[in-house]
C-alpha cells in the first residue's frame, strides 16, 4: 500500500511551492504512474548543477515508479525563453538546436535511468501546428494576462519592446503539457507563470489539470547569482573529475548545506547528522568533501572521485599548482594592465576591489611569487599562472 506520508516527504523536499498539494495527494492515489514532465530548452551544449536540481527530483519520481517525460524544447528554442530577460532573446538557429539537443540526451542519463525515461521533443506537434491552430491556441489568452507575468510587466512599463513571439512561448510551453497530458509539470520558480499556463490550457482541452512544482534556483559558486555558464560561476556535469572536485571545495560553509538538500541523495536525517557534527566540532571542509565526492561518483565514477580527492588533499597541503586550470587570454589595446582587472575579468575575483583586498591580505602569486603592490602592471605579451587563495588558480595570456 502506498505511504502517502512518505511519498510526500521525498516530493516536497528542496521545492519551493506545490500547486496544488490537495490535487497532489488525489493524483497519487490513483495507484498508477503519473507523467512527470519537466522542460529543457537546448540553449548551450553544456549541463550544470543547477540544470540538475530538476533532474535530481525526475529521478526521485522515477524512483517513487512514475514515467519521466524529458522534453527538449528543440522548437521551443528557436522563440527563446524570455523568462527573466529584459530584452528580446536571441533565438537559436535549428543547427544550434540539434547539437545542443544531441550533449543533452547523453548527459541527461548520468542521472536519470534510461529504460524509464522518454526523451521527447516539442518540434514532432508544434512543427504540424497549422496557422489556424496556432491563432486559437493565442485566443485563449489576453494580452493583459500576459502582462501578469513579472518580467513582461516591467519591460512594458519601462518602455522596452517585447515581441509578439514572445507571448507564445508560455502558450506553447502550456499546449506541450497538453499533448504529451501530464500529471505533473516541474520547473525553477522562474518558470511558474509557463507551469501554471499548461494548468489553464489543460482545463480547455477537457484534461484534467498538471500539478505544478516550483523548485528554487540553485545559486552559483558566488553564493549570490543563479548558477551560470555566462557568469563563470557554474560547475557542469562534464568538467573532469578535478576540476568538479576543486570547484565544489571552493563554495562557502553555509552554501554547502543548500547543495546538499536540493542535490544530494544522502536522507533529510544524514544531512542532519553531519550539521550536528558541525556544530560539535568537525571541519565544515571534511564535510564538503563528502559531497564532492558523491557528486564526482554520480557523474563520473568512484576511481576518479578518490583520484580527485588525493589531488585536491595534496594541493591543499603543498600549495601545488593543479594540473588542469582555466586559461584566459586579454586582449590589450594598451602596453599594459592592472592585475586587479585581469583578476576579475578572469573571475579569480568578484570585483577589483576584491581583487585589492586579496592582494593586500597576500593572497595572490604570481607562478608562486606573493604579489605586494596593489598597483601591480601586467605588460602586453606576458604568459604567467596567478593564484588567488588556496584554490583558485588561472593561466593568463596578454
Amino acid at each position: 500500500m502506498l505511504d502517502i506520508d512518505a511519498t510526500l516527504t521525498i516530493i516536497e523536499r528542496g521545492t519551493e511551492e506545490i500547486l496544488v498539494k490537495n490535487e497532489l495527494i488525489e493524483k497519487l492515489k490513483l495507484g498508477r504512474p503519473l507523467r512527470v514532465k519537466a522542460g529543457f530548452d537546448p540553449t548551450a551544449p553544456d549541463i550544470h548543477l543547477g540544470h540538475t536540481v530538476l533532474i535530481h527530483k525526475l529521478k526521485q519520481f522515477q524512483d517513487l515508479g512514475h514515467e519521466v517525460l524529458f522534453l527538449i524544447g528543440d522548437f521551443t528554442g528557436r522563440i527563446g525563453d524570455p523568462t527573466g530577460k529584459n530584452v528580446t532573446r536571441q533565438p537559436l538557429t535549428p543547427e544550434q538546436v540539434i547539437e545542443n539537443a544531441k550533449t543533452y540526451e547523453a548527459q541527461v542519463f548520468k542521472l536519470l535511468d534510461p529504460a524509464k525515461t522518454q526523451i521527447v521533443f516539442n518540434s514532432k506537434w508544434l512543427d504540424d501546428l497549422s496557422a489556424k491552430d496556432l491563432i486559437g491556441l493565442a485566443a485563449k489568452q489576453t494580452v493583459a494576462r500576459m502582462l501578469e507575468r513579472d518580467d513582461f510587466s516591467k519591460r512594458y512599463r519601462q518602455g522596452q519592446s517585447i515581441g509578439i513571439h514572445e507571448f507564445l512561448y508560455p502558450l506553447l510551453q502550456g499546449y506541450d503539457s497538453v499533448v504529451l497530458k501530464a500529471d505533473i509539470e516541474l520547473g525553477g520558480t522562474d518558470q511558474k507563470f509557463n507551469l501554471l499556463m499548461g494548468r489553464e490550457l489543460q482545463k480547455d482541452f477537457q484534461q484534467a489539470p498538471q500539478v505544478v512544482i516550483t523548485l528554487p534556483l540553485l545559486e552559483g559558486l558566488d553564493g549570490i547569482k543563479k548558477m551560470s555558464k555566462s557568469l563563470n560561476n557554474y560547475i557542469g556535469i562534464a568538467e573532469d573529475a578535478n576540476s568538479m572536485f576543486g570547484k565544489i571545495m571552493s563554495i562557502s560553509d553555509e552554501l554547502m548545506w543548500r547543495y546538499y538538500e536540493l542535490l544530494s541523495a544522502r536522507s533529510l536525517p544524514e544531512i542532519e547528522v553531519l550539521q550536528a557534527q558541525v556544530r560539535e566540532g568537525m571541519n565544515p571542509r571534511d564535510v564538503k568533501m563528502l559531497f564532492a565526492k558523491e557528486m564526482i561518483i554520480r557523474f563520473h565514477n568512484e576511481s576518479s572521485a578518490l583520484a580527485a580527492e588525493r589531488q585536491f588533499v595534496e594541493q591543499f597541503r603543498q600549495g601545488a599548482i593543479p594540473e588542469n586550470i582555466p586559461e584566459f587570454d586579454i586582449v590589450l589595446d594598451k602596453s599594459e594592465i592592472a592585475l586587479v582587472n585581469i583578476l576579475k575579468d578572469a573571475g579569480l575575483t568578484k570585483s577589483t576591489s576584491e581583487a585589492i583586498r586579496m592582494i593586500q591580505q597576500g593572497a595572490v602569486k604570481i607562478e608562486g611569487e606573493r604579489v605586494t603592490s596593489t598597483d601591480h602592471q601586467v605588460k602586453k605579451g606576458s604568459a604567467f599562472v596567478v593564484q588567488v587563495g588556496k584554490r583558485r588558480f588561472a593561466k593568463i595570456r596578454c
